[in-house]
């Protein structure tokens, strides 16, 4: 482990920057869009077409990775995503956000292919959870920093918007200076939707039912506590908490989901976060002390529910696959993030802002019953046997 950390500590210092930046971007959006009188409705169709983006990115980002190598193509997304956050502020529109918004999500699916393809590639099936959490440690740890930025000047100023570029901007400079070897160029090929749901069901299932939630609360959240009318520095705060939560679970995690059945670790974690939910629809509009509280136990929970089933996945592909999985994990996640932010948006109008919560609450309940079918399906005997089996055996081989 620590040799494997320094060998990717010029890839953990550019995520920590690049996340500082779109974690200021992910709120500062929502919440100017509030305050510019947007709809809940225009909110959440800017929310969706970040993943419409990102959907967009996952096809070409493999390709560009074989032409240009990982570094260039990094610094070639990282590069127009910086450009893209500066004509948020110039141009007020929801029509003209919606295009930047999903030029921004086209960059970070290439962002994020890239980190997560040379994250996996330098792990193993021993220490893929951990690894993993570690990176979504520093991940969720840029984010939060960003969104104490929040509090260095008004959502209705320029200088945020431009900050957020100059962290984007500036996420190219460790990568550029690294000596790293970077991952093997991916082979030829298309997105593997249809392989990773036969090689693991819940991968492909899973990934999708987190874009469902996931998309819906980073895309409604700060709006949700805007409309709450207890001003800016409790959106900063609440986000902050959730964050910090997010921050503290992925590594111990992880670690445990090296040494027992990843399944089960998705199927508790997720059977919590609908609980946290439920709460928040019960208690959510009291107190700030609970409503952080909430938003830090939240955190705890869905923040590690991607990488664990990420792991899950990458203990069963070829080393030369990993940008190709990490780009059919990110498709699968924008479809859900697609569609959640819409019908989310759409309960809440219809019926109130606590369907936010409803929905998230429904979806995590529903990733936990599919994993406990699976788990029934196939024991985690069985499941066990496949992973410590040497790669092209037949225990690597999906039970039919």
């Amino acid at each position: 482990m620590p040799t494997a950390i320094v060998a990717l500590s010029p890839v953990l210092l550019a995520v920590f920057i690049l996340i500082a930046g779109n974690g200021l971007l992910t709120t500062l959006v929502p919440l100017r869009g509030v305050l510019e009188g947007f709809s809940p409705t225009e909110v959440g169709v800017i929310g969706s077409v970040y993943f419409g983006g990102m959907l967009a990115g996952t096809w070409v980002t493999p390709a560009i990775v074989r032409r240009a190598g990982h570094i260039r193509a990094f610094a070639a997304f990282a590069a127009v995503a910086a450009a893209a956050c500066l004509g948020f502020a110039i141009f007020i529109s929801p029509l003209v956000w919606m295009v930047l918004r999903g030029l921004v999500g086209f960059c970070f699916a290439g962002l994020y292919a890239i980190v997560e393809a040379w994250i996996n590639a330098k792990a193993h099936d021993r220490n893929r959870g951990r690894m993993l959490g570690l990176y979504n440690i520093v991940n969720f740890a840029g984010s939060a920093a960003g969104q104490q930025l929040l509090r260095l000047d008004s959502a209705r100023s320029f200088s945020l918007f431009s900050g957020a570029s100059a962290f984007l901007m500036l996420a190219l400079v460790p990568l550029a200076m690294t000596r790293a070897e970077a991952p093997p160029l991916p082979a030829k090929g298309r997105l593997r939707i249809l392989e990773l749901f036969r090689t693991t069901p819940i991968g492909a299932v899973g990934i999708l039912l987190v874009g469902l939630a996931n998309g819906s609360f980073w895309s409604l959240a700060p709006a949700y506590v805007e409309r709450l009318d207890l001003g800016a520095s409790v959106v900063a705060s609440f986000m902050t908490a959730m964050i910090l939560g997010s921050a503290t679970a992925p590594y111990p995690v992880g670690k445990l989901s090296d040494i027992v059945d990843r399944r089960g670790v998705i199927l508790g974690v997720s059977a919590v976060a609908c609980i946290v939910e439920v709460a928040l629809v019960i208690v959510g509009r009291g107190e700030t002390a609970v409503l952080y509280a909430l938003a830090f136990a939240l955190g705890l929970t869905t923040s590690v529910i991607y990488p664990l089933i990420s792991a899950h996945a990458n203990d069963r592909r070829s080393q030369e696959g990993a940008v190709h999985l990490s780009s059919t994990l990110l498709f699968l996640y924008c479809v859900g993030g697609i569609v959640g932010p819409i019908v989310a948006s759409t309960l809440m109008t219809l019926v109130g802002d606590v369907m936010l919560f409803v929905h998230n609450a429904a979806i995590h309940a529903m990733l936990a019953g599919f994993v406990a079918w699976r788990m029934m399906q196939r024991p985690p005997s069985d499941a066990q046997l496949a992973l410590d089996a040497p790669p092209g055996t037949a225990a690597h081989h999906p039970v039919p």
